[in-house]
């Protein structure tokens, strides 16, 4: 598959319609929502964190690190966002997708743990307020 441009669009909140080659961004919400890439129609949602997707907005174009793999999809399509641009990337074995997962996993386990008591706690109370 070729590479292809994604528009972005900053919005207060991720809207019902969503239009395939658009990368919905929730600052608000910390949210990255589009169509899949491959055209299968399934909705894909990025949460941006420190353990989930970071996003970069470079002024004019936005990339999400790390890949987008759409594993648990039909399409099992894999693809990185970078510089507005779909990057495609191959396919992976069931192995290494275990194994990634259970990546992400520890990350985000360490994650959490690594944040105090006081920062999960102001973050908790912080959000029943937006």
């Amino acid at each position: 598959m070729k590479n292809k441009q994604i528009k972005h669009e900053f919005v207060d909140a991720i809207p019902e319609a969503i239009e395939p080659g658009t990368l919905y961004v929730s600052v608000e919400f910390a949210t990255a929502v589009h169509l899949c890439e491959c055209g299968c129609g399934l909705e894909v949602v990025t949460p941006l964190s420190r353990t989930d997707w970071k996003l970069v907005y470079d002024g004019e174009t936005v990339s999400l690190h790390p890949s987008i793999g759409n594993w648990s999809f039909p399409c099992r399509s894999h693809y990185w966002i970078r510089d507005g641009q779909v990057q495609w990337a191959g396919d992976m074995h069931n192995q290494q997708i275990t194994q990634i997962r259970q990546t992400d996993r520890k990350k985000k386990t360490e994650g959490i743990e690594s944040t105090s008591w006081l920062q999960r706690t102001w973050a908790f109370v912080r959000g029943l307020f937006h």
